[in-house]
């Protein structure tokens, strides 16, 4: 299974990934390359200590969306990698048809809440300002509706008394990078 990997940041997510195919925990899946919308982000940095090939790819002049144009031009350069898997870690852009139709039931992403509760941005901070007594993560299929595709598999954090919030989020990103190459793992057998 021929994976991308797309993200926007530093890149943590797709370092466990990374790390994961290393210790040949992975099953099938091969990373064949690791697409950032942000030439700055430390994300890309990952491709040379990895041996994996790292590109930026021009979004468009939106921040929090592609420019129809410049969708269909990733739509393009994933399809001209063979990719079978889209793994969004860490990519804040909301995916439209471009995307969704060249890549239908191939798109996969980490949500850092136990959806469907807290989608959106910052999940993690509507969690900790709701004062529920468990966040986690959701990994899921991507669809039309933000957050709202079928859940592939979730891990439940406890929020202690002694949590502060940035405690809690390290927990949450900790479980994220089990929870995301288990479930690319599963995927890569079926």
């Amino acid at each position: 299974m021929r994976v991308a990997l797309l993200g926007s940041g530093r890149g943590s997510n797709a370092e466990a990934i990374l790390r994961a195919k290393q210790n040949n925990q992975l099953g099938r899946a091969d990373i064949v390359g690791i697409f950032c919308d942000n030439p700055h982000a430390p994300m890309i940095k990952l491709g040379p200590r990895f041996g994996v090939p790292a590109f930026y790819l021009d979004p468009g002049p939106f921040k929090t969306k592609f420019s129809p144009e410049q969708e269909h031009v990733w739509a393009n350069t994933l399809l001209s990698h063979k990719v079978d898997l889209v793994v969004l870690a860490g990519f804040m852009r909301v995916i439209k048809a471009p995307l969704l139709d060249a890549f239908k039931n191939k798109i996969i992403n980490i949500h850092p809440s136990l959806l469907p509760a807290f989608p959106g941005l910052d999940g993690i901070g509507q969690t900790w300002r709701a004062g529920v007594n468990e966040g986690g993560c959701t990994v899921h299929w991507v669809t039309a509706d933000v957050d709202g595709g079928h859940h592939l598999g979730q891990t439940k954090v406890s929020r202690e008394n002694s949590d502060t919030l940035e405690t809690f989020m390290d927990k949450i990103h900790a479980a994220e990078h089990i929870l995301l190459p288990k479930v690319i793992a599963e995927l890569s057998v079926l």
